[in-house]
């Protein structure tokens, strides 16, 4: 077959994370140097806030990891494709999978060439395997839609409570007390704070894991169309000639 170089289709997403995440650090640093981070922690009297960036930073890392495992998918369904393709089909002629290396698209692989000698002269759809095979992919890619959209409500719940502590004051107030006018000021104020605190870090934290996630479903989207386009015009094509010569 073709000698040319094979590649996955798209960028490698563990640079692009590198390179996001490390903005976002030196973006961090900027906010504690002037002091805004410890201008927020103290004026949260709830903590919501502190949460949120402790769950920003935990799925930051299993971010990370599945970014791993997809670039580590990534090249061997590269070196998949160059055993399916440098040795002319003799794989597939042959049935024997033991040259091929480990990996979730050399395992789906494994399954079409068992289904094809299963079902005989029967053409091969491989829909459903396919299906499995994304599944598989994606792995638990979905936890990060789970965790942004978790922080967003955190962030919506704090704004709650900074509402709540905010009108409280208000109930009971006695207009012509000078002093309790000002201690309410005070305790709204601190209501605001919270509200407002709250629903930035929410806010923010939600949008940074989307954008991290994106990468990531966009690495993993990358690797299943490169397998659909290896097994159907490498695959399926061969094992239905050879279940028609039969």
């Amino acid at each position: 077959m073709s000698e040319r170089k094979i590649e996955l289709p798209g960028r490698d997403p563990l640079p692009l994370w590198l390179i996001f995440t490390g903005v976002s650090v030196f973006a961090f640093i900027l906010l504690w140097y002037f002091g805004l981070i410890a201008r927020m922690v103290a004026g949260d009297r709830t903590y919501i806030s502190s949460v949120i960036a402790v769950l920003y930073v935990a799925t930051s890392l299993h971010c990370l990891w599945r970014i791993l495992a997809v670039a580590h998918e990534g090249d061997a369904a590269v070196r998949t494709a160059q055993s399916i393709t440098q040795d002319h089909g003799r794989i597939l002629k042959a049935r024997s999978t033991e040259t091929l290396p480990p990996g979730l698209v050399a395992g789906h692989v494994r399954d079409l060439i068992a289904k094809a000698a299963a079902q005989g002269a029967s053409r091969l759809d491989q829909t459903l395997l396919l299906r499995v095979l994304a599944a598989r992919l994606r792995g638990s890619n979905q936890f990060g839609d789970f965790a942004s959209d978790t922080l967003m409500k955190l962030g919506l719940l704090g704004t709650i409570i900074g509402f709540i502590m905010m009108l409280a004051p208000i109930a009971g107030l006695d207009t012509e007390n000078k002093e309790a006018v000002r201690s309410s000021m005070s305790l709204m104020s601190d209501g605001m704070a919270v509200a407002m605190y709250t629903t930035l870090a929410g806010l923010v934290g939600s949008i940074l894991l989307k954008i991290q996630y994106a990468m990531l479903d966009s690495a993993t989207t990358n690797i299943f169309a490169f397998a659909v386009d290896l097994t159907e015009v490498h695959v399926v094509s061969l094992l239905d000639s050879r279940a028609a010569a039969e």
